[in-house]
């Protein structure tokens, strides 16, 4: 299972994002459409991006709150027994979920940044 920060990813790219957090979850939300089956791909969007649908190869869960508490949440209850990784830059939830047992990477393992990342 692959848990993607919303917020910190797009976050991480000075685009313009801020000017339609909406629409920016959303073209996050269709670059991580494609992997390989066995990967579940959750992205987790809070604030103005909630209400971002899922499609297929994309799980969007809406935080009710804070979307790091929801990725805690979701690497606890969904991430036991199995290998579960965990893309943003906040240090404080990569510690987080580190204690929980997934592993970690920043928004570049996205594609983001000119490198392959975990598209290859």
């Amino acid at each position: 299972m692959v848990v993607v920060d919303g917020a910190n990813v797009v976050g991480s790219v000075p685009d313009g994002w801020w000017r339609d957090r909406r629409g920016a979850a959303e073209r996050l939300r269709d670059r991580l459409r494609g992997y390989p089956e066995p990967v579940e791909m959750v992205l987790v969007v809070e604030g103005a991006a909630r209400g971002v649908a899922s499609v297929p190869g994309v799980r969007v869960e809406s935080a009710p709150g804070s979307g790091d508490d929801r990725i805690v949440e979701l690497v606890r209850d969904e991430g036991r027994g199995r290998r579960c990784l965990v893309v943003t830059a906040d240090r404080g939830l990569r510690a987080r979920v580190t204690e929980l047992g997934a592993e970690v990477a920043g928004p570049r393992a996205m594609n983001f940044g000119g490198n392959r990342g975990l598209t290859g």
